[in-house]
């Protein structure tokens, strides 16, 4: 067995069924509500995922280029200021960013980085190629819902948990408050979090980062039905459904809908439910918000953080709050 393949560890806490499940259950609770939602976890399969990479890359779409901006930037400090010696990332993907971050952790110790994914193939992809970049590395992939199951990630080492990416903001409020503080309890003293953060700013960037000229977001919404479709034996006709996103002030978030485009009933069968859909009704698949520093610094110390450091790009359009547990 070659070294970068014994150098990993994979534990899968979820498998097809609990994920089978969980789409059975989202889609039930989502088209049975008024108005009705779906979450934007199912966004992401193959062909989602793809299509999410296009959109890190669009002119419109800034949040990657300004987050990558501050790892390559500030990486070191960050590695240094929390002394870690173990990675813990929280919905770490392809882990493409994570390298800076391993680069500048790798320079002060670092002994182990544990992946957390709902995709336990880009999960294992990742880890392995990791693992050869790494030699020594021990890498442990957790396949795992971190909405879920935070108490059952491995607790070794002095950790940094990275949660990067913005992905904060698809949760409500309330998920958010119950999330940070069931992190925070599974942190011990000297563990550090490490947040990605998408900020307020101009209205106009913030919807055509969401609403690109291409049309690749809009698939990237549409998407969502070609799962239902193919995962329960819909039959969502995704060209029926127009992509919608707004920025809601109140909130300061963004909202994806779908809005159908006539009147139109959807058999789901392997939930035995019909939906029915008038013109123009609306569907939400995703919040994302965007914070302002205050009210960040806010909720981590709510929910037990001391907030330590914050980094920026040079045009405030993202940050990274280093905190301490």
């Amino acid at each position: 067995m070659p070294a970068s393949q014994a150098a990993v560890r994979l534990t899968r806490l979820i498998d097809d069924d609990y994920l089978r499940k969980a789409l059975e259950h989202d889609v039930r609770a989502g088209l049975t509500a008024s108005p009705k939602w779906l979450p934007p976890k199912w966004f992401y399969d193959e062909a989602g995922s793809e299509l999410f990479s296009q959109i890190t890359r669009l002119p419109e779409y800034y949040p990657t280029r300004r987050e990558l901006a501050i790892l390559r930037e500030r990486a070191g400090a960050i590695a240094a200021r929390s002394g870690a010696d173990t990675l813990v990332e929280l919905g770490s993907g392809t882990s493409e960013k994570t390298v800076l971050l391993l680069d500048a952790l790798a320079e002060r110790g670092l002994r182990a980085y544990t992946p957390v994914d709902v995709d336990a193939v880009t999960l294992e992809a990742a880890a392995h190629r990791l693992a050869a970049r790494y030699p020594g590395l021990a890498v442990h992939a957790v396949c795992a819902d971190f909405e879920r199951h935070l108490a059952l990630l491995p607790r070794t080492g002095r950790r940094m948990v990275a949660f990067l990416g913005g992905t904060i903001g698809n949760l409500t409020p309330g998920a958010r408050e119950v999330f940070l503080k069931e992190l925070r309890g599974t942190l011990s003293p000297g563990d550090t979090f490490l947040l990605g953060a998408d900020l307020v700013k101009d209205k106009g960037r913030l919807v055509a980062a969401y609403d690109d000229a291409a049309g690749v977001t809009a698939a990237f919404n549409r998407n969502v039905l070609h799962v239902i479709d193919r995962e329960l034996d819909a039959d969502f006709e995704p060209g029926a459904f127009e992509h919608v996103a707004l920025y809601d002030e109140q909130h300061d978030w963004i909202e994806m809908r779908l809005r159908a485009t006539r009147a139109m009933a959807v058999h789901v069968r392997a939930l035995n439910l019909r939906v029915s859909f008038a013109a123009g009704e609306e569907m939400r698949t995703e919040i994302s918000a965007k914070f302002r520093l205050d009210g960040l610094r806010a909720e981590l110390t709510a929910a037990g953080f001391t907030p330590d450091q914050t980094y920026t790009d040079p045009e405030g359009d993202f940050a990274l709050l280093l905190s301490r547990a």
